[in-house]
């Protein structure tokens, strides 16, 4: 295992704290430094695992703070925001419909409904008084069958 140079191993600790796998780092270690290393020594230079646990304070202070910036920046790349995902799923939507691709469509209008139902979003449940959570009692879903185009709509209750 050969020593690295400071700048390497800053690098090793940045794109790990950055939740690059150790593997996509001894790529980028390659392509960049033109260095062989091994996951094995990249995975020394993570903290969070076993093998980091004897990391220098300074590396370890470098990846908590990389890690706490790269969190509150993913704010600012827009496929992060819910409203720019849904605007695309709208353009998206409407390209499969003049494409006639009634299939697809449907697929994004679901994903379309799950991401506004907080599907993805980790959010703790409503609870009544007693602490138990809230369920609504009956919901009525109506789905058209888009594979019988001239057949009367089926509708299905749930």
């Amino acid at each position: 295992m050969a020593a690295l140079q400071n700048d390497v191993k800053a690098f090793i600790v940045q794109a790990l704290a950055c939740f690059d796998t150790p593997s996509q780092v001894v790529e980028a270690v390659q392509k960049e430094y033109g260095i062989s290393v091994t996951r094995q020594q990249v995975e020394t230079h993570d903290p969070t695992k076993t093998s980091g646990k004897g990391l220098a304070k300074r590396w370890v202070t470098m990846f908590e703070d990389t890690r706490k910036r790269f969190r509150e920046e993913t704010s600012e790349i827009p496929i992060a925001n819910r409203a720019f995902r849904l605007r695309a799923m709208n353009r998206f939507v409407e390209k499969a419909e003049t494409m006639k691709n009634i299939g697809l469509a449907m697929q994004i209008l679901e994903q379309a409904a799950k991401e506004v139902g907080d599907v993805y979003v980790n959010r703790q449940k409503k609870s009544d008084d007693e602490g138990e959570p809230v369920v609504p009692t009956s919901v009525q879903v109506h789905v058209i069958n888009a594979r019988k185009p001239d057949a009367e709509p089926e509708y299905s209750a749930g």
